[in-house]
């Protein structure tokens, strides 16, 4: 029986991984070491990346419902606490989106909030 030589296989999998690392400075997008190398470690990013993006994205949203219960009169802590004690669930994403684009839609939830509180 004749022996199976992997040419065409290593071949397809270098080539997937230098076209991976096009766009990479100098040997890293050149060379499969170098190269290999690089990806691995873009990808370590680019998975890091992707958790952090909701970190930043949930701080983002926290800053903007505190700028507008400042406007409201309350802080960010107590609307969310009376929020949760008139049963209003609305998710930060939403609330964000409340406080920037519909303030009135806002202003009234601040006010159920100082109800649910007082």
């Amino acid at each position: 029986m004749a022996r199976v030589k992997g040419a065409m296989m290593t071949r397809k999998r270098r080539n997937k991984i230098l076209k991976m690392a096009k766009g990479y400075w100098g040997a890293k997008s050149k060379h499969f070491k170098m190269a290999n190398q690089q990806v691995m470690k873009s990808l370590t990013y680019a998975y890091t990346g992707r958790r952090l993006k909701k970190r930043d994205f949930r701080r983002l949203w926290i800053t903007r419902i505190n700028a507008a219960c400042k406007m409201n009169g309350l802080n960010y802590s107590s609307f969310m606490h009376g929020l949760k004690m008139a049963g209003v669930e609305i998710n930060r994403k939403m609330l964000a989106e409340l406080a920037v684009n519909n303030k009135e839609a806002f202003a009234s939830l601040a006010d159920l909030a100082k109800a649910k509180l007082a």
